[in-house]
């Protein structure tokens, strides 16, 4: 990770995308809004939980530590985002 500024704003594009998503899933299926809506609160909470992890290391001054956390955290938003996508496709599943 190069700086903060980079995993801040990677955290923002990653919500933006799953919001993206989201609208396109109500336009398409809207009597499933509701569900949909709830994955979209979903991520803003995921997106503060990020940025409140990524604004407050352990220990700042730990060169070596600061790196591990923003490398779990950056794994953390991956696999976070990837679930909220899955349930956005498991809601838009034709049954």
């Amino acid at each position: 990770m190069a700086n903060l500024r980079v995993l801040k704003k990677e955290i923002d594009y990653r919500l933006e995308e799953v919001v993206f998503d989201c609208d396109m899933a109500i336009c398409f299926q809207p009597s499933k809004e509701k569900e949909i809506f709830e994955v979209m609160q979903e991520a803003v909470a995921v997106r503060n939980s990020l940025y409140a992890k990524a604004m407050n290391p352990a220990e700042p001054h730990n060169r070596s530590l600061v790196r591990k956390h923003y490398a779990a955290l950056r794994t953390e938003m991956i696999a976070a985002y990837g679930e909220l996508f899955e349930k956005l496709s498991k809601i838009n599943e034709v049954k």
